[in-house]
Formats: structure tokens, C-alpha cells, sequence
């Protein structure tokens, strides 16, 4: 989420809120998600627990915390915008759209958490029980007229497994880059209508 319109108080809590993903992203890494606490985290941000859990559900929440920030993006504008019958573009633009209300820095933020989501089984348990539930909030605002609740889903599962593939292909490519995510964004959702003949008749 980027700053601009907000007010100096909203602002300022923006900020602690990035600090607070910061370190605890640092502190994660370096120590380990099970090994490091509430404690520390809080301590070394210099706030309160009853401050963090404004913020912040839980340590996983914030651990998790640039890819939720993401999807959130993406969900509010699948809601402001509803997809129309064709849906696929529209739920295309939505996450272009996500990724452009991302803050500066959030490219960092996001890989070191992927990274240590990849080595923390909790936290990809988390991680695919968010994407589950988004998925459901998703199919229940925007499922088109005229079809149906499955082909919505199929077409998402298809919409996730692409934005994975670009992902992969993206951090492998060291510094972070959002015009070269969105470059290989592009590049994956361009071959989905491509895949229809390998479906065949049923």
C-alpha cells in the first residue's frame, strides 16, 4: 500500500507497520520463525505487543505479511471492478493493478518472505489457507452470469498457476524488479488462451 492521500497519522502508522515487516522478515531469517519471539520483534521496533497485535494477528500474519498486502490489492479491485463474462483479463488487470498500489519496497519485502515461507512448513500452511480463502471471496463477488461456480474456480486455478510460474521465473533473477515481474506476468498470462485445444473433448 503506498502513502499517497493518507494523513499524516496514517502515515506514520504505515511506516511502523513496514519497520515492523522489515525486522521481523531479519529476525525470521537470521533465527529461525520458530526460534524467534514476539518479544524480540517488538522490542527491537520499540513498540508494544498490544501495539503489534493492531497491526497484526499473529506472527505468521506479518511473516506473510507482502503477499497478503498483494492480495488484499487484488481483491479490492476485483470488488470495485467486477469481471465481466469473459473474466480472465479483468482478474489479469486486477493484479497488475495490485502490484502497481504496492509501496516502494515492497519487491524486497516480498522475496524475503517467499524465501522464508519456502523453508517453514507453518507458514506455507498459512499461505495456501490464505490463498484459499481469497479464492473463495473471489468466486462469491464475481462469478459471471451464465456460468458456473466451477468454471470460476478452474479458470483461477489456472489465473494462480500462471502467476506462480512468472513468480519462480522472477526470482530467479537476483535484485528485485517490478517492471521485470510484470514482464514475466505478461508473459505467462499471455499463453493461457493458448491452452484451450489441449483440453479436448471431454
Amino acid at each position: 500500500m503506498t502513502d499517497t492521500g493518507l494523513t499524516l497519522r496514517e502515515r506514520k502508522k504505515l511506516r511502523t507497520r513496514h519497520a515492523l515487516v522489515d525486522e521481523a522478515l531479519r529476525l525470521f531469517t537470521e533465527k529461525g520463525f520458530a526460534a524467534a519471539t514476539l518479544d524480540e520483534l517488538v522490542d527491537a521496533v520499540e513498540i508494544s505487543q498490544r501495539t503489534f497485535f493492531r497491526m497484526f494477528a499473529s506472527k505468521e500474519d506479518v511473516a506473510l505479511a507482502p503477499e497478503k498486502e498483494l492480495w488484499a490489492a487484488y481483491l479490492a479491485h476485483v470488488e470495485q471492478h467486477p469481471p465481466g463474462p469473459s473474466p480472465l483479463p479483468d482478474h489479469v488487470a486486477a493484479l497488475h493493478a495490485a502490484l502497481d498500489a504496492m509501496a516502494d519496497g515492497w519487491e524486497t519485502r516480498f522475496l524475503a518472505s517467499r524465501a522464508l515461507c519456502d523453508r517453514t512448513p507453518v507458514l506455507v500452511a498459512h499461505s495456501l489457507r490464505h490463498c484459499a480463502d481469497v479464492t473463495d471471496r473471489v468466486v462469491a463477488v464475481s462469478l459471471p452470469p451464465g456460468r458456473s461456480e466451477l468454471e470460476l474456480r478452474l479458470l483461477l486455478e489456472l489465473f494462480l498457476t500462471a502467476w506462480r510460474w512468472a513468480l519462480a521465473r522472477w526470482s530467479e533473477g537476483g535484485a528485485p524488479d517490478r517492471a521485470a515481474l510484470k514482464a514475466r506476468m505478461r508473459e505467462s498470462f499471455a499463453t493461457l488462451p493458448d491452452i484451450a485445444p489441449l483440453l479436448g473433448a471431454p
